[in-house]
């Protein structure tokens, strides 16, 4: 957030999201500083799984951009972009001879903060 006004800056954020947040943010590092058209592009063909997400959080915070604030989609670009963990769901694997063997099942909070090109 160099040099802009808090009013400039629009956020959308994705709760408990079933991904590891390592994996979203190997994402998040490639759309980072983009425009909205190039990281739509770029989250269109990267084969991994986090690009679903985090394609509908960009498109949600140019929406909120727009609607709320009459930006236009194509003068955004991706200021911020980060992933924080979420609650980790705990399950159990039965192993041999009565043993259980722990699962964790990670979750990832997304969030994308937009600006218009200045």
């Amino acid at each position: 957030m160099t040099n802009t006004t808090q009013e400039n800056i629009v956020k959308a954020q994705a709760k408990y999201i079933r991904m590891s947040p390592s994996k979203v943010q190997r994402v998040l590092n490639q759309i980072r500083g983009c425009s909205y058209d190039e990281a739509l592009l770029i989250l269109k063909f990267m084969p991994y799984r986090a690009c679903g997400p985090v394609m509908k959080v960009l498109k949600s915070a140019a929406a909120n951009a727009q609607k709320n604030n009459g930006f236009n989609k194509q003068d955004l670009l991706v200021a911020i972009a980060f992933a924080d963990k979420g609650p980790i769901l705990k399950r159990m694997r039965p192993r041999s001879k009565g043993r259980g063997f722990p699962i964790k099942k990670y979750t990832s909070h997304i969030t994308i903060y937009v600006q218009p090109k200045s």
